[in-house]
């Protein structure tokens, strides 16, 4: 998403990062990232469960509970135009752009 950012900006797409980190930990992968666009705490799932991206997760044969790496692209109405479910972030641009 960094990586995309002027283009997106230029198409008036306003990119908001959301995980359940909390802030400390959020800011500390920013600086290392640099990520150039706003990240939001959800420390309760609160959003994640909304979205429907909290959910049982695997790995290492161990069950437990996490996000499900989502995208989604909000309209000006806020209404969610199109979403993208267990997408990698290699795939977020592409697919964000066949949508542009």
């Amino acid at each position: 998403m960094r990586d995309a950012l002027p283009d997106l900006d230029q198409r008036g797409v306003a990119v908001v990062g959301i995980s359940p980190d909390a802030e400390k930990q959020q800011k500390k992968f920013d600086d290392k990232h640099s990520l150039g666009f706003p990240l939001l705490c959800d420390t309760e799932h609160e959003i994640a469960d909304s979205y429907g991206v909290w959910g049982e997760k695997k790995m290492y044969g161990k069950t437990y509970m996490g996000i499900i790496r989502s995208s989604f692209l909000i309209d000006e109405k806020g209404k969610i135009a199109a979403a993208w479910y267990k997408i990698s972030p290699k795939e977020t641009i592409p697919e964000l752009m066949k949508v542009l």
